[in-house]
């Protein structure tokens, strides 16, 4: 059963891919939810965690963007109750699913629908943003896309006060494999100011071990007025990394024809865990505030220009130095 589960998964990353594995694995979901009309950031992580001596525990990650502070909250490994055939999960009272978010916490509570979600295209040798990367054994850390962008329909509750989610938007994504890169940057925004359709910004830089070795992985994601641009390591593109004053980072993407350049602008936001060896204990800030300049050029002619608000951003804090 788990060696079947597993092989079909492979084809869709964003079902569950953890079947049968009880030693060195994480397994995590990442749901940004952002609604400007009440001051509302929130990233919602549920995920499973065991370590090398096939410790396990659930868990749901909580981010608030606003107040820049996090929460941990541990439920036992039955309480992880995922689909087979589909990405749909059960955490405790929690539910998520490619197109629904429920969250049951004391002082925050969510029940939300997902409108017109733009998922990754899928593509023979693609089928998850990795591309054949995704197809290669043992690898640390793999990545999916689940929603580029999304609307929002259904309430949220803080503290026994009730907003609307409408006019809000969210993006989901997931890691799974022993642990986080070595070393990264990581953002994402789908705020991207002059845009008049659904727009999305993704962006991750990793050292990532292989075998003994490492090499610089990369992702990039541009959904700008119908389009999407990519920018990939599987994809031949190319990056630089260069780190400024205060703490800012530009990344530079190019493939032929066409180069994105990001700069990230960070601002203050909570510590979230992060997988070692399967177990969660790794640390990394993220901001749900942060501010990103963008642009687009296409065949050297400015495409795009423009600043990406409510902006998640994570520089780990060997980033620097560590990218090459």
């Amino acid at each position: 059963m788990s060696f079947l589960a597993r092989r079909r998964a492979t084809f869709d990353p964003p079902r569950f891919q953890g079947w049968g594995r009880q030693r060195r694995y994480f397994e995590g979901w990442y749901f940004k939810i952002v609604v400007p009309e009440h001051n509302l950031a929130y990233a919602f992580i549920p995920g499973i965690s065991y370590d090398a001596e096939g410790e396990g525990h659930a868990f749901l990650q909580v981010l608030d963007g606003v107040a820049a502070t996090s929460a941990y909250h541990r439920y036992p490994t039955a309480d992880f109750r995922p689909a087979a055939d589909h990405f749909a999960l059960e955490l405790g009272p929690h539910a998520f699913a490619t197109d629904r978010l429920r969250i049951a916490l004391p002082d925050l509570q969510l029940d939300l629908a997902f409108t017109d979600v733009i998922g990754w295209p899928k593509r023979p040798l693609a089928p998850g943003v990795m591309g054949w990367y995704g197809f290669v054994p043992r690898m640390q850390c793999y990545h999916g896309l689940v929603s580029l962008h999304h609307g929002l329909r259904g309430t949220i509750s803080v503290g026994g006060q009730k907003y609307s989610a409408a006019g809000g938007t969210g993006y989901t994504e997931k890691d799974w494999g022993s642990g986080f890169p070595a070393a990264w940057i990581w953002c994402q925004s789908n705020h991207l100011s002059g845009t008049t359709g659904p727009a999305s910004l993704m962006a991750s830089v990793a050292k990532i071990p292989w075998f003994g070795a490492s090499f610089t992985g990369f992702l990039a994601t541009f959904l700008l007025e119908g389009q999407l641009y990519l920018f990939t390591t599987w994809a031949r593109s190319q990056v630089q990394t260069t780190f400024l004053k205060s703490k800012e980072v530009q990344l530079v993407f190019s493939a032929p024809g066409q180069r994105l350049i990001i700069t990230g602008h960070p601002a203050p936001g909570g510590d979230l865990l992060s997988p070692i060896s399967g177990a969660m204990n790794g640390k990394i800030n993220e901001s749900l505030r942060a501010e990103l300049d963008v642009s687009l050029y296409l065949n050297d002619q400015l495409h795009y220009s423009g600043t990406a608000s409510w902006a998640g951003l994570e520089v780990s804090e060997n980033a620097e130095g560590g990218l090459v």
